[in-house]
C-alpha cells in the first residue's frame, strides 16, 4: 500500500474505471485539480479526501495514512476508559485484579 495520497488518489481512480474527468465532475472540481493531486502538486481538503472515500468505496483513513502513534494510543486510552465505565464495581475489581497480573 502506498503512502503517497496522490499515487492513491491515482490508483484508485483507475482501479474503479475513472476518468480525471469522471471525478472531477464527481467532486465538482475541475480535471486540471483532481491531475495536481495524483502528481503531488495539491492536496485535497479534508472535505474533498472524504467526498473521494465515499465515491472509491474505500475508508477515509485509508486516504489520509496512518494515524499519528499518540493519537493511537490516547484513542486507546480513550476506549478502555469508556468500557471500564459501563462495568459494575464487581467486574471492575476483576480487571484490576487482571491487570495486576499482567503488569
Amino acid at each position: 500500500m502506498e503512502n503517497d495520497l496522490g499515487a492513491k488518489v491515482k490508483k484508485l481512480r483507475i482501479s474503479h474505471g475513472l476518468t480525471q474527468e469522471d471525478v472531477a465532475n464527481a467532486l465538482d472540481v475541475t480535471p486540471g485539480y483532481i491531475s495536481n493531486v495524483e502528481n503531488g502538486r495539491n492536496l485535497m481538503t479534508l472535505r474533498m479526501l472524504s467526498y473521494y472515500a465515499e465515491l472509491t468505496g474505500v475508508s477515509l483513513d485509508y486516504l489520509a495514512g496512518s494515524v499519528d502513534k499518540e493519537y493511537q494510543k490516547t484513542a486507546l486510552d480513550n476506549e478502555i476508559m469508556q468500557l471500564v465505565q459501563k462495568l459494575d464495581t464487581e467486574k471492575k475489581e476483576k480487571l484490576i485484579s487482571t491487570l495486576r497480573i499482567w503488569a
